[in-house]
């Protein structure tokens, strides 16, 4: 059973003001929580409709409540079985509330965010991130909280495996020692330019989604790029776009 009190405390989570208070955030479904609870992340207390989870992990503070009472505490349409507490990371790596110093890019590949917004696109970004080994992301400041549960949701448990800092972007380019690429309408076509291969250094700029990349950012800038446009879409999606750089900077055979 849930008491008041604690269904009380998690919606309360669902706003950024107690998530940053309480260094806790939301994890929902059964993929997820499982992701959760096999990661480095402590768990605080998980909830859930099903017994097998206390079986299958015995050590994990686990209680059982009913279909209801999880729907009431989900901010899912439709909850699915099983919501879990957890920790942010006490680790420097992990998060906005502790994370003082980025680290350097050079000798790997980074992918920096300026103004993403839309929690979708957002998590979407880190799953890719986490798709093509690329395990640290820099984010403006103004960017979506990666701790807001619809963030978490759509990183399908990449959240757990890639480091995300938040930063003043113009400080960080501008004291960065590798090349930037930054998505632009105006930059060079994917595969008109070299590129080192294999690429193991860089970071791969991506703007807001409508607006695209900040005026500040463009001095830092030392190769615009642009995909290919060959039908009458007016822009790509963030994320797709960072799916479609990464794939091509990333894999020598796209450039062949």
């Amino acid at each position: 059973m849930i008491s008041k009190n604690e269904l009380k405390y998690i919606q309360s989570l669902y706003h950024k003001k107690t998530r940053d208070k309480e260094k806790l955030f939301i994890v929902e479904g059964p993929k997820m929580v499982a992701e959760l609870l096999t990661s480095g992340f402590k768990t605080k207390k998980v909830w859930t409709t099903n017994e097998n989870w206390q079986k299958n992990y015995p050590d994990a503070p686990i209680e059982m409540i009913t279909a209801e009472e999880l729907q009431r505490a989900s901010h899912l349409k439709t909850a699915h079985e099983i919501i879990a507490l957890a920790q942010m990371a006490q680790k420097e790596v992990a998060g906005k509330v502790n994370t003082p110093h980025a680290p350097s890019p050079v000798g790997k590949l980074t992918l920096a965010l300026d103004g993403i917004r839309d929690p979708g696109n957002m998590g979407t970004l880190i799953r890719i991130a986490d798709w093509f080994g690329v395990d640290q992301l820099i984010v403006s400041e103004d960017s979506a909280d990666i701790f807001n549960p619809k963030v978490v949701q759509a990183t399908m448990g990449s959240i757990f495996r890639t480091n995300v800092y938040y930063k003043d972007l113009t400080r960080y380019l501008a004291e960065s020692k590798v090349p930037v690429y930054g998505a632009l309408l105006n930059g060079m076509p994917l595969g008109s330019f070299p590129i080192p291969v294999p690429m193991t250094e860089g970071i791969i700029l991506i703007g807001n989604e409508s607006i695209g990349i900040s005026p500040a950012l463009l001095p830092f800038i030392t190769q615009a790029v642009k995909i290919p446009q060959f039908g009458q879409a007016e822009s790509l999606n963030a994320a797709v776009a960072a799916a479609v750089l990464l794939g091509h900077l990333k894999i020598p055979s796209y450039r062949q």
